[in-house]
């Protein structure tokens, strides 16, 4: 008996200890969650009006205008459209190619013991995987994070290029040199459409996995709803831009933004739902090594008490003997 009491008390014991490790990961996580949240509200700001910029672009048709003049340019090996500065060309964000290779951009965590939140991303990218009916040779992976990278690595898909290390509160220029290389990907054919995959943070129980579109920059991809010769009899009215200096100056500015907005968003989002899943895991644990010890506590007492009334009987048969 004295043994298993002492089972038990050493199983309290380790398991206060656990319970006292996941507490304080959960203050933390909870720390880094009220940090990033602050970030991201303000980034949101951002994000709205660079979409919203692009969006009217669109819905005037400025962007495939401009495409099919680039088109038409590379056809008659005509170069409208060449900076004369020599900056960087970012028309080819425009693109659209027929699709043979699918890039996908995978964000996950670098560590775990934040419950379900990296199992729930790579299901579901697995599941627009099949839906696209690609082969794996077809799919390019970028995986943003350990986790994604094992993981695709082991089922024996081709990660193109990973990026891990993602601080607990991004920054955007720590990302920006991956939506740089994504584009760069992008305009030399490696991939003909790409999507970004990742956890969109809803509230501190629950995160919403989202798949985006982000390459080629196209109507389709933001959104914008085609007119309906069949609808009501409205007048369609389309906004018209006059532009200053020019078209490639203007989307040279607003294509490289949108793009690495949306990249420094998604992983900024997914980090949001890391924490906060991160949080929940832990309090979870934290509360479960508390009814364990109150289990064990009951286990203990119980153990105990019958340790004494054994004594007890045993010093009173003793007396009982002698007398």
């Amino acid at each position: 008996m004295a043994t298993s009491l002492k089972e038990v008390k050493e199983k309290i014991n380790s398991t206060k200890k656990t319970g006292q490790i996941t507490g304080a990961m959960q203050m933390i996580s909870t720390a880094k969650l009220g940090q990033i949240q602050s970030h991201t509200v303000s980034y949101q700001k951002y994000s709205t009006k660079i979409k919203s910029v692009i969006t009217h672009l669109a819905q005037a048709h400025f962007l495939s205008a401009v495409a099919q003049k680039n088109v038409v340019a590379e056809e008659t090996e005509e170069q409208p459209f060449i900076d004369p500065q020599g900056k960087r060309n970012y028309l080819g964000l425009l693109e659209q190619r027929p699709v043979e290779n699918v890039g996908i951009i995978v964000v996950t965590s670098d560590r775990g013991l934040v419950g379900g939140y990296n199992s729930n991303v790579l299901k579901q990218t697995m599941e627009l995987i099949n839906q696209l009916d690609f082969s794996k040779e077809n799919i390019k992976i970028i995986a943003v994070g350990r986790t994604g990278l094992k993981f695709f690595k082991k089922q024996g898909y081709n990660v193109i290029h990973e990026y891990t290390g993602v601080k607990d509160i991004p920054d955007y220029k720590e990302t920006k040199s991956l939506a740089r290389k994504v584009m760069a990907m992008y305009e030399n054919q490696e991939f003909d459409h790409l999507y970004v995959c990742y956890n969109h943070f809803v509230n501190m129980l629950t995160s919403e996995y989202r798949s985006e579109l982000l390459l080629p920059v196209t109507e389709e991809s933001l959104g914008v709803k085609q007119p309906n010769e069949f609808e009501d009899n409205e007048v369609q009215i389309e906004m018209e831009y006059d532009i200053e200096p020019s078209e490639t100056e203007i989307l040279n500015v607003v294509l490289p933004q949108y793009a690495e907005g949306l990249v420094y968003g998604a992983i900024l989002d997914a980090k949001t739902a890391e924490h906060a899943s991160s949080a929940t895991a832990m309090k979870s644990a934290t509360d479960n090594a508390q009814d364990i010890i109150s289990t064990l506590q009951l286990q203990y007492n119980r153990a105990r008490q019958a340790a004494i009334t054994t004594e007890i009987t045993e010093i009173t048969g003793a007396q009982a003997a002698i007398e």
